[in-house]
């Protein structure tokens, strides 16, 4: 069997003259994942079809200066703080902080100055079984006012299964909120191939938060049973997002975060979503030990931004499963606490199943 594969090729500079660079990540199987410096973006994610035939699932962009202008977050590792915070403002420990806003007056992925916008240390890690890429970023005391330096690490590991793991580790010499989450936008039939309204999505989660017109939580705990939100059991993206549901209306689709059955023990991966697109029979699971999944529809995807192949992006594009802590739970003292605090670490794991390609052909 090929061993997996790890290379290395220029992808641009910045206007200050520091290069970025793209590594391609090969199970040696047929799964093929292409990673920048820049952002930690998930450029590309090679996954074949049923037949054998291989396009990339994930939407990207065509070059470092569009990524550099996308304000869309494609592919992109985000913090410090992913999804949102009310009006900028926490308090921690009896001081209060305030954070730059850019969303209607809260604080949105860390801001407009967040991780997906940094260039991060590149470390290649190959190995027989599969091939890894640790990537490394400290933001200092004070970045986008968030307090404490933070030494985050991340690890894309794709193994010759296919299998392409996610581990985000986070250090800090001061407490602070930690929320870090991957941006990849998903379309299972490959990109310029429609809307993903078709696609199948089963997640595993009993209750979303319900949101406000500017998509702050309200606080509240909601049943998903016999909603537009229940998606317990798989059927179409698209089969309720015309509901007239005030979820939706406000939010133009699916921009919610499911609150996820606990884990079998502490730390432990739990299935959080499947992803099945029937016309080239790809299937995806995702897996992760965060509590919660930001499920978003694309709703703000306009055709403004297009990928490698020239083709716009438009709404509805693609899905986007974001695993991730509570939004705005810097605020909510009942959510799961955000706060990392010296002397300790946060690691979080996400992992993205391919099952169609190791499925018997009877199955498929």
């Amino acid at each position: 069997m090929p061993q997996p594969r790890l290379t290395r090729a220029p992808f641009g500079a910045l206007p200050d003259g520091t290069t970025v660079a793209r590594w391609t990540l090969d199970s040696g199987t047929g799964v093929r994942a292409e990673v920048l410096e820049y952002g930690g973006v998930l450029h590309r994610l090679e996954v074949p079809d049923l037949s054998g035939r291989a396009d990339s699932v994930v939407l990207g962009l065509a070059d470092l200066a569009a990524y550099r202008a996308d304000s869309a977050y494609l592919g992109a590792l985000v913090g410090r703080y992913a999804n949102r915070i009310a009006h900028g403002q926490f308090t921690l420990d009896g001081r209060a902080h305030q954070v730059p806003v850019n969303d209607r007056g809260h604080a949105l992925h860390g801001g407009p100055d967040g991780f997906n916008r940094r260039v991060w240390r590149a470390t290649p890690r190959p190995g027989p079984y599969a091939a890894a890429l640790r990537l490394d970023l400290r933001s200092p005391d004070g970045d986008m006012g968030f307090p404490g330096t933070l030494d985050v690490t991340a690890v894309y590991t794709l193994d010759r299964h296919g299998t392409l793991r996610l581990e985000l580790t986070s250090r800090t010499d001061r407490a602070t909120p930690v929320n870090l989450t991957h941006h990849a936008y998903f379309h299972l039939g490959g990109p310029g191939r429609g809307d993903v309204l078709a696609h199948r999505l089963a997640v595993d989660a009993d209750t979303y938060l319900p949101v406000n017109a500017e998509a702050i939580p309200l606080g509240e705990f909601a049943t998903i049973a016999g909603t537009a939100f229940d998606f317990r059991s798989p059927r179409p993206v698209g089969e309720c997002l015309d509901a007239d549901d005030p979820q939706l209306l406000a939010a133009g689709g699916y921009d919610h975060c499911f609150v996820l059955t606990p884990p079998p023990a502490p730390g432990a991966l739990r299935r959080a979503a499947r992803l099945h697109e029937p016309r080239s029979g790809r299937r995806l699971e995702v897996w992760t030990t965060e509590p919660g999944l930001q499920v978003y529809s694309g709703n703000a995807l306009d055709g403004s931004l297009r990928g490698p192949d020239g083709k716009r992006h438009e709404r509805h594009a693609a899905l986007c499963l974001e695993t991730q802590q509570f939004p705005d739970a810097p605020n909510r003292p009942w959510y799961p606490d955000p706060v990392l605090r010296p002397g300790t670490s946060r690691r979080s794991t996400t992992e993205f199943r391919f099952p169609h390609l190791s499925a018997p052909r009877a199955d498929r």
